[in-house]
């Protein structure tokens, strides 16, 4: 997949000036680059710690489990169905590569930003692997608050190990370890939502089987007035399914469900999984892509590694044909580099393209 020369949205290099920014002491001001518009930060209700609720938690070892398995894959379909998240519980990745994952961004972060900045975003137009700001929509659009680091890790080939860092030490080969429990990962829960879909022939799994895998650390300075900045404004994922590991237990993300949002409170050892546009598409509308976004928190900051998993139909992002023996298809067939186009271009105008394709 091929999408770097058509890039519409770009991603702004960290200078000493945002870092001193994230590290300021503001009881008064925040830099104005920084302060959402009033349409952005005027959101619906956000639900309090008073209101009592549980994001759907999935237990792989009870899906692993013959005796226990088809409740438990009910209990994923219903997760993916009404909430587009859930929290995995034993999960069965390896302890040891994903605390080094965490400690090794914990490290990066942590570093002068000379250093960071060697693996830093090229030129606009260029691309958007490396580190730096998140997206960047157009002239005068607000930044957010964070720092972050994106790279692709599947297929080998397509890694760019230019931007890969080499500090801390550890970097490349705790990555290359964690990127392989990510795709085993993504496997085993792929095969039981293809079950909860009626997907006999498990074409959802071989829909992401070989396909392209980014990997984003996500790291969100503490700020005095999270009123006023986002993390990361309200959106969905434009691609498949996506798997995020909570380096520390900071809340900040937020999900939209039934027109308001709901703080995810995170388990600990477990993983976030949600939905992506794609995964959307590819279940027909089955499960459901849903809106989130990042408050940065006034007292701590928060770190993610998050990984996303890209599915197509022989190159195109279409429903799984065996669905559609007995369904009539919720959406429009497209070649996949022409969906990123649509997707970087959505992200530009601030909407969501898969809803486009909408029959």
């Amino acid at each position: 997949m091929e999408v770097a020369s058509e890039k519409v949205v770009n991603r702004d290099v960290i200078t000493d000036a945002a870092l001193s920014t994230f590290a300021g002491d503001y009881s008064t001001d925040i830099p104005e680059s920084y302060i959402g518009t009033d349409e952005v930060l005027a959101a619906e209700v956000v639900v309090g710690e008073d209101v009592a609720y549980e994001l759907p938690v999935v237990d792989m070892a009870k899906l692993l489990d013959p005796d226990s398995s088809a409740m438990e894959t009910e209990k994923l379909g219903y997760a993916c169905r009404h909430w587009g998240f859930f929290q995995l519980t034993n999960h069965g990745v390896d302890e040891a590569v994903a605390q080094l994952i965490k400690d090794t961004a914990v490290q990066f972060f942590s570093f002068p930003l000379d250093l960071k900045n060697r693996v830093a975003v090229p030129e606009k137009g260029a691309g958007i692997e490396g580190y730096g700001h998140h997206y960047s929509r157009g002239p005068g659009d607000k930044l957010d608050w964070a720092e972050g680091l994106i790279l692709i890790t599947q297929p080998v080939q397509e890694r760019n190990m230019n931007l890969w860092p080499t500090n801390p030490p550890a970097f490349r080969d705790a990555l290359a370890a964690y990127s392989m429990e990510m795709t085993k990962l993504a496997r085993r829960l792929l095969g039981f939502m293809a079950a909860d879909i009626g997907d006999e022939e498990e074409e959802l799994v071989d829909a992401f089987t070989g396909k392209r895998q980014s990997m984003a650390m996500h790291h969100y300075p503490p700020c005095p007035h999270p009123g006023k900045v986002l993390g990361i404004p309200p959106h969905t994922d434009g691609l498949g399914l996506t798997l995020l590991l909570h380096v520390d237990d900071t809340p900040g993300l937020q999900i939209k469900h039934g027109g308001r949002w709901y703080p995810v409170r995170p388990l600990p050892g477990a993983f976030l999984v949600n939905v992506g546009d794609v995964l959307d598409v590819l279940t027909n509308g089955a499960y459901r892509s849903v809106e989130h976004r990042v408050i940065p928190d006034a007292r701590r900051g928060r770190t993610t590694v998050v990984f996303v998993e890209v599915g197509t139909v022989g190159g195109m992002v279409a429903p799984l044909p065996g669905l559609l023996k007995e369904q009539e298809p919720r959406y429009k067939p497209i070649e996949l580099g022409e969906y990123v186009k649509g997707t970087f271009k959505a992200i530009l105008e601030g909407n969501r393209f898969a809803g486009t394709l909408r029959i």
